[in-house]
């Protein structure tokens, strides 16, 4: 494993994943690197799945939050989801909510089966252009068991670059959106939907990486542009969008450097939504590329808006 040495830049990240879905951290070591790098508030979001309520110290189950609170650090609990069929990379991270919702427990069953069908015909048109990646290794990644419900599709981009199919996970999530053969769409939910069932849930919900989203995309069939379609999201009761975020070591194939994006997002939306958000889509990277990792707290917010911010402060 590589030394993690990495001061923050922000002391609160709201966007962060472990072991429980494409992360290589578990819980409780996310938690202690953030500790260890003086971190006030720490988000795990894994995708689509209910949060940890408990983490494993020495052997037993401890109880999540307290365990953080241990360590001098605020955790909190969430979930990204995955949205909308046609539309790559609308990533929604939800906060406060009650996860036994029995509609948010719905979705999640209902995606985690949409991902099973979707990653076996990946995987399927993979092996068929000569890229050896097996089912067996998707679920076994990094040494940990999975089942099928828990496949990520990161995953399958770590095995390409692990293989040297691409440079890095990246540069497979680019090409697999570049060749029409690689274009399998998975069933998702409609952001809308998403956002109604989180405020029902008593939670609140914010669009992560904006930019992510192509500068064109489609809305009820009609051809609209990036902005038009964030507009929808906050016409139908988004309550945030990210500014902060780690641009330059993802699949953003824009020409915008991530701090121009940042002030552009504060200057848009600043207005229009009641919480702009930032975090470091933190994977772990730095286990398995030393050159580029994503580090906690690399993006993020700052404590104080954090604390004096209508929305955020009544999550602690």
């Amino acid at each position: 494993m590589t030394d993690y040495n990495f001061k923050p830049n922000y002391l609160c990240d709201m966007h962060c994943h472990t072991t429980r879905s494409d992360g290589l951290c578990t819980p409780k070591e996310l938690i202690d690197l953030a500790a260890g790098a003086g971190m006030k508030i720490l988000t795990i979001s894994d995708h689509d799945m209910v949060p940890p309520n408990t983490v494993e110290v020495d052997g037993k189950e401890v109880d999540s939050v307290e365990y953080a609170a241990s360590k001098g650090v605020k955790f909190l609990k969430a979930c990204e989801f995955s949205c909308d069929t046609f539309v790559d990379d609308v990533h929604m991270v939800a906060y406060g909510c009650d996860f036994e919702n029995e509609k948010i427990k719905t979705v999640m069953e209902d995606i985690a089966d949409s991902k099973i069908e979707s990653y076996k015909e990946f995987l399927h048109r993979l092996n068929s252009l000569g890229y050896d990646i097996t089912l067996e290794e998707v679920l076994n990644y990094g040494g940990q068991k999975r089942n099928e419900k828990e496949m990520q599709k990161k995953l399958i981009f770590n095995l390409m670059a692990d293989k040297g199919y691409t440079r890095t996970w990246s540069d497979a999530k680019k090409m697999s959106k570049k060749d029409k053969r690689l274009d399998v769409r998975r069933r998702k939910p409609n952001p809308i939907d998403i956002i109604k069932i989180v405020h029902e849930a008593g939670g609140i919900i914010v669009l992560a990486h904006p930019y992510l989203i192509a500068d064109e995309v489609e809305l009820n069939g009609v051809k609209v542009l990036r902005s038009e379609y964030i507009d929808n999201l906050i016409e139908n009761g988004l309550d945030g969008i990210e500014a902060s975020y780690t641009y330059d070591k993802t699949s953003y194939n824009g020409k915008m450097k991530k701090e121009d994006i940042i002030e552009e997002v504060k200057e848009e939306y600043s207005t229009r939504v009641k919480i702009i958000s930032g975090g470091s889509d933190f994977h772990g990277d730095h286990k398995k590329d030393p050159d580029n990792p994503r580090f906690i707290g690399e993006c993020g917010i700052d404590y104080d808006y954090f604390i004096n911010n209508e929305l955020l402060k009544k999550l602690i």
